[in-house]
């Protein structure tokens, strides 16, 4: 069954909760892992479905998940028939509800045009591996009209339905007052039947600062990595081709994620640090997350850090966040001098 499936995620989704990680980028583009982004997760669980067909609906500021997407070979979605297609909003207000049929509605040609007959639509900000196969299958034996993937009782706005039942949603979603899937699913009025699939492996949504940093280093846990990165269901990203992490002499790296070409010589504890970071002598990272191309000098002491892609900090600077209020430094600051928080 999963050749008939077709893949919608929803990327207009937005939170005020990141603070500036998400001034200069949409959420799906948003880093994760070391060498990911948050759209890479829930792509990926499609691909590993089988979908060979996926639309992404994006918001405005779409440049970075562009860049990040490309044609879509990376994930095997650069065909000739079928693949991966992006549908940018036309100024419609309505988007910023999740799933919108506005949204959906504007492109209503790329639906008529799919082959599949049956539909996924899921967010951009779910990590954890799911089998929208198995999850069709429970669709079709309780032959639902919608179902429902939940976690714990917890929509995780991941919903199955037949194409043309989507397509009627959207004829006449105005006269209904259904603006999106999630309207749809948390009415009483309708005679739809509503099957919600309770999900149970390990799954996590990144939709406010503290989950997205408590996420990166629940990451260091074997166990949960070892749900998230299974052999079988590989989560694929862009690749970047560069060279091998350098541990200078006396650097010390403990229970940390190290993506690769990066310069350490100072010390790493409890960390993710991603692509390409320089990390002076003397230097202690302790819980803290560290995006692409930043470099931290000598004799700094980073501790509950969020540090975006091209910092550069400064010889001797010290900066302390919490578990419960990591601090976020923005995307290409320079810090010189002395710096306490």
């Amino acid at each position: 069954m999963s050749c008939s499936m077709l893949g919608i995620i929803n990327a207009t989704t937005e939170f005020d909760t990141f603070q500036t990680l998400t001034a200069h980028r949409t959420l799906a583009s948003l880093p994760f892992a070391g060498r990911y982004r948050l759209i890479d997760f829930m792509l990926s669980n499609m691909v590993n479905s089988g979908i060979t067909n996926v639309a992404i609906f994006t918001g405005q500021e779409v440049r970075s998940l562009m860049d990040h997407l490309e044609s879509g070979k990376q994930w095997d979605l650069g065909r000739k028939r079928d693949g991966l297609f992006v549908f940018s909003p036309e100024g419609n207000s309505e988007i910023e509800r999740f799933g919108s049929f506005a949204h959906f509605a504007n492109n209503m040609t790329y639906f008529k045009r799919s082959k599949q007959q049956y539909v996924v639509v899921a967010n951009c900000h779910t990590v954890g591996p799911i089998d929208f196969c198995q999850i069709l299958d429970s669709h079709l034996e309780t032959r639902a009209d919608i179902t429902e993937v939940v976690h714990h009782g917890e929509s995780l706005q991941a919903y199955i339905l037949s194409k043309d039942l989507l397509l009627s949603l959207f004829e006449q979603y105005k006269d209904q007052q259904y603006y999106s899937l999630f309207d749809v699913v948390h009415d009483r009025r309708h005679t739809l039947q509503i099957n919600r699939y309770d999900w149970t492996g390990y799954i996590t949504n990144i939709d406010c600062l503290h989950s997205y940093y408590q996420s990166s280093l629940d990451l260091l846990q074997p166990t949960i990595w070892e749900q998230v990165f299974t052999n079988h269901d590989p989560i694929l990203t862009k690749v970047k081709d560069e060279p091998p992490t350098k541990y200078r002499k006396g650097s010390k790296v403990r229970n940390s994620i190290i993506a690769n070409g990066c310069i350490i010589e100072g010390e790493v504890e409890n960390s993710v640090i991603f692509r390409a970071v320089k990390i002076g002598k003397g230097t202690v990272i302790r819980n803290s997350i560290i995006m692409q191309k930043c470099q931290i000098e000598e004799n700094c002491v980073l501790d509950g850090i969020i540090l975006d892609k091209d910092a550069i900090v400064g010889n001797g600077i010290q900066m302390t966040g919490t578990t419960e209020a990591p601090l976020v430094v923005e995307k290409g600051t320079v810090k010189r001098g002395v710096a306490h928080s």
